[in-house]
């Protein structure tokens, strides 16, 4: 059994949420840490677990970081991490493949497919073995209870139910 770690410096989880219905704003989890166990080259037999620090949010703006991780959104002091536990990776065609696993946000778990496309594997010139993914998915918030929203003046709302979800992940495999 082979076993990978994410290679955090070349590797990032994104978020995009509409705001007022008319333009995404997009964010990222700075800390974070991910495990991939393998033993066939294809990672058909996969098994990822993915955890990010909740306090690691980052929108570029600070008052609006605060907002996401008070009890409105992430609920940061109570529920400091997110985690992903895979189910199950299957080749849907040639690179592309459908992650499936639970998810875990405030304090709620539920099942979510995700597309991943493999980029391949390579070696670094370190001599460190590295494979790569693209992981794309959407999900709605108020399922994890993040509920938080306002009414816009024109009886619209504030921010999006659906939150799409990006991540570009190399892992390194550990000797």
């Amino acid at each position: 059994m082979a076993t990978y770690k994410i290679d955090a410096a070349h590797s990032e989880i994104t978020f995009k949420v509409k705001h007022l219905m008319i333009t995404n704003v997009t964010g990222n989890f700075t800390k974070f840490d991910a495990t991939l166990e393998a033993e066939k080259a294809d990672f058909t037999d996969a098994k990822i677990s993915f955890e990010a620090d909740v306090n690691s949010i980052s929108t570029n703006n600070e008052q609006r970081d605060g907002h996401l991780k008070s009890d409105d959104f992430f609920a940061a002091d109570k529920f400091p991490a997110l985690s992903f536990t895979s189910s199950s990776l299957t080749q849907v065609d040639g690179s592309d493949y459908k992650l499936t696993g639970d998810l875990t946000i405030k304090g709620v778990t539920k099942s979510v497919e995700l597309a991943v496309e493999f980029g391949g594997t390579a070696t670094d010139p370190w001599g460190q073995s590295k494979a790569g993914f693209e992981i794309s998915g959407k999900i709605k918030r108020s399922e994890f209870g993040l509920t938080w929203n306002a009414a816009t003046e024109a009886g619209g709302v504030m921010v999006s139910d659906e939150v799409k979800l990006q991540l570009n992940v190399q892992f390194i495999k550990q000797a």
